[in-house]
């Protein structure tokens, strides 16, 4: 008996070690402190930030201590803060879904006007955001951090209420849905049986979600001896599983070696709760067969299952499409706004900038990118009060630990043109199963996004 208390000590200890280590390198790389700043400049400017999420509440804290006699406004009603990022381990039963839950106003500096309410109208041309409750608030500078709408009547059939039973999982709904997905998932590998995943066809937050989930249904299935009578069938919304080559290349590899099946140009349209059926899009397509071009409808395929994680369809929010910032010539069914994708200002109204999901870039909705965004807003909409131009350019960083198995990930990180752009060449290979790289994700991550709500990463 002591030796076994001394072994689990001695693990005990090294797994601490190791979590410690990971929070240092996580908060030296990816989370490191702000240099100093220079004097606070001092202004009149009217600033307006639409949206109290990591990137609002980010910029709104450095904005706070970066100028003096700035009026701050922030609109947006949730009460609540979710750390998104921890979703995915509520849904793999590793953490509770208060892991996920504090309250918007605890990260708020006190000197910034939070308005609880949510807006409905944003008017760039008359500079003005009004709100559910009818205040209009004028701005001089205008942030939309809104964030971005997860569009579950997309799928047809599809009910909250339903997440955590028959079968259906939504980790993506809430730390709560995460937590009900979480007993749906954990029933379904103590017997076995078909789960089905995949992603919409939208532009969407963390694209490498669904991958960890999958990644972490077989695993559950193997731990519990179930895996050899079940099938795991991954829906691709084209041809690929991620947006970065070389990094498709590995996950296709990945899921070869255990056996998940994969269904490309699968885009889900509707679910049957009670005959436990989902429903596929098979986009029309053309191909050449001796000399001739061969037209081939759409299609629908439905596929049976006994789990199923949901992710519907993403666009911006109503407020943001109807408010003329949104792109003209791409993305005109999701409503991203119109910004230059290295300074994230407005290419027609520059006294706005976007910051998070909510921007019409190639690159950048996960909550790293808000890390990267935060600064360059900041330098830009600095210089404009001083009507000079700023130089910091953001160059599409976006990171993504994909968990491939409990205690193992890659800490995926690249940028526009998607050059692999590792934090720590030498010490954290992306494309290996590391456990470092697992500890980043489950211990290091969280105080790395806290520091950046404070504005201090």
């Amino acid at each position: 008996m002591t030796g076994s208390r001394d072994l689990h000590g001695t693990l005990a200890t090294r797994r601490g070690f190791l979590a410690a280590a990971a929070g240092g390198i996580a908060l030296a790389g990816l989370g490191s402190a702000a240099p100093a700043a220079p004097a606070p400049l001092r202004t009149k400017a009217r600033i307006v930030i639409v949206g109290a999420g990591a990137g609002g509440t980010g910029i709104a804290n450095r904005l706070a201590s970066r100028l003096d006699g700035a009026s701050i406004t922030i609109v947006d009603g949730r009460k609540e803060h979710w750390y998104q990022p921890g979703f995915t381990l509520i849904a793999a039963g590793l953490k509770p879904a208060g892991y996920a839950v504090s309250t918007t106003a605890s990260w708020l500096p006190k000197s910034v006007n939070w308005i609880g309410d949510y807006a409905i109208k944003i008017d760039p041309v008359a500079q003005c955001v009004g709100t559910m409750g009818g205040i209009n608030v004028p701005y001089d500078y205008l942030i939309v951090a809104t964030g971005l709408t997860l569009n579950w009547a997309g799928v047809e059939g599809f009910e909250l209420e339903r997440v955590g039973k028959d079968g259906i999982g939504a980790v993506y709904a809430g730390p709560d849905y995460a937590e009900a997905t979480w007993r749906a998932m954990d029933a379904f590998t103590d017997k076995g049986g078909t789960a089905l995943f995949g992603r919409p066809a939208t532009e969407m937050k963390c694209a490498g979600a669904p991958l960890k989930y999958a990644f972490l249904t077989d695993d559950y299935l193997r731990r519990k001896g179930t895996r050899d009578r079940s099938q795991i069938i991954y829906a691709a919304h084209n041809k690929t599983l991620f947006g970065v080559p070389i990094v498709n290349e590995k996950v296709k590899l990945l899921f070869r070696e255990r056996g998940v099946d994969v269904r490309w140009d699968h885009e889900l349209k509707c679910i049957d709760p009670g005959a436990k059926t989902a429903t596929y899009e098979i986009p029309a397509s053309q191909s050449i067969k001796n000399g001739v071009i061969v037209e081939t409808p759409a299609v629908r395929q439905t596929i049976d299952y006994d789990f199923i994680n949901v992710i519907p369809p993403m666009t911006a929010p109503r407020v943001v499409r109807q408010s003329g910032l949104s792109w003209e010539d791409k993305w005109v069914d999701q409503g991203w706004i119109e910004v230059d994708p290295s300074t994230l200002r407005h290419l027609r109204f520059p006294n706005v900038f976007g910051i998070g999901d909510i921007n019409g870039v190639p690159k950048g909705k996960t909550a790293a990118s808000v890390k990267w965004h935060i600064p360059v807003v900041e330098d830009h909409l600095v210089a404009a009060l001083q009507d000079k131009e700023g130089t910091a350019v953001f160059n599409g960083y976006t990171s993504c630990p994909l968990i491939t198995r409990i205690g193992r990930a890659m800490l995926i990180e690249f940028d526009y043109q998607d050059n692999l752009v590792p934090s720590f060449p030498g010490v954290i290979a992306p494309l290996e199963e590391l456990w470092i790289s697992w500890l980043m994700k489950e211990t290091a991550l969280k105080p790395t996004y806290n520091a950046m709500l404070r504005g201090k990463a």
